[in-house]
């Protein structure tokens, strides 16, 4: 017993002068190691009686433990003096200017949006938005879209739970403004749609801008008129051509797909265009009167127009990217020619 109390005296002297977490490590492996001294007081229990023998064993265990519960403490000691001296040998000055700092700038989708909707508010048009998640009375039955039209399949749609799916495009927003707002009504509504699409110029969740407009005497030379005004802004082309090729859509009557001079070789013929001169950007057309009557708006008075475009389609031809795919791929050096 006298030999332990000297140990654990020396061990206590060691443990106060021990300056760095590996000298403290040395310690305890002088005197807990396998060849430690108190390990070492372990090993001579052997020689004693059995009533000794338990006694002693007590003391022993009790001292490693009052050692180990010392070294950890001088453990949490010296961490946190090496803590403080770190901190004070890598002071930061806050008050100095930032090193490295970049301006960061808005996606071009976000950009293309922006744009697409200040031409649109100058021509009068104001902002309508709506769920993305739909039931199929507002994203197909109200739009005039038959039961056994093909964009109701599921390879074409996402369906979800409880006869609810994600919209396959922003027409339902028109469906619900029109429910709640009398005509005259001028609005645009862009946002995020899905379909089960993914390729160079696909994608299964893509942007469109559709926009509407209903009143007493709205005819198919407003629209035009309209459309023709908007591609030459958007592309700051003041001689820009428009056409209209007739098509059909189930929520309009008359339908047309819309053309315009190709933006990359100016209507001379290209591989962006397939050397026809033109590209096609959107649909179009007359609100077919059962689309008036299923939101309650009275037909004979009223007429109206309608139109959708990809928003990714518009944002490619404007800044020349020939992959769809670069949109969403959030690569840095893609994205910072847009700052």
């Amino acid at each position: 017993m006298q030999s332990l109390l000297e140990l654990m005296g020396q061990a206590h002297e060691q443990l106060s002068q021990a300056a760095s977490l590996a000298a403290l490590d040395q310690v305890r492996v002088h005197y807990l190691g396998k060849s430690g001294l108190l390990t070492g007081q372990l090993k001579q229990l052997g020689k004693l009686s059995p009533d000794e023998r338990k006694a002693a064993g007590q003391e022993i265990n009790n001292a490693k433990q009052v050692l180990i519960e010392a070294l950890e403490a001088r453990r949490e000691s010296l961490q946190a003096e090496a803590l403080n001296a770190r901190l004070q040998s890598e002071a930061v000055d806050v008050t100095l200017p930032g090193r490295g700092m970049s301006q960061g700038g808005l996606h071009p989708i976000t950009l293309t949006i922006q744009r697409m909707s200040e031409i649109f508010g100058q021509l009068g048009f104001e902002m309508a938005e709506g769920p993305e998640i739909e039931d199929d009375f507002h994203n197909f039955t109200a739009l005039n879209i038959p039961e056994t039209h093909p964009a109701r399949a599921m390879h074409d749609t996402f369906y979800l739970e409880n006869g609810l799916l994600l919209r396959t495009h922003t027409s339902p927003v028109q469906v619900r403004y029109l429910m709640n707002h009398k005509p005259p009504v001028r609005v645009i509504a862009a946002g995020r749609v899905y379909r089960c699409d993914s390729d160079m110029t696909h994608s299964p969740m893509f942007h469109q801008m559709e926009g509407l407009m209903v009143d007493t005497d709205i005819t198919f030379a407003d629209l035009k008129g309209i459309l023709k005004t908007f591609f030459r802004e958007f592309f700051e082309v003041d001689d820009l051509e428009t056409r209209f090729r007739a098509s059909f859509f189930p929520f309009t009557e008359p339908s047309a797909e819309t053309d315009i001079t190709c933006v990359h070789c100016q209507g001379k013929g290209c591989r962006v265009c397939k050397n026809t001169g033109w590209l096609e950007v959107m649909g179009c057309g007359m609100v077919h009167p059962n689309v008036l009557k299923n939101v309650g708006v009275d037909s004979e008075a009223y007429t109206g127009f309608a139109f959708g475009m990809g928003v990714e389609r518009l944002a490619m031809l404007r800044y020349q990217i020939n992959d769809l795919r670069v949109m969403f791929d959030n690569d840095v050096r893609f994205l910072t020619q847009f700052h």
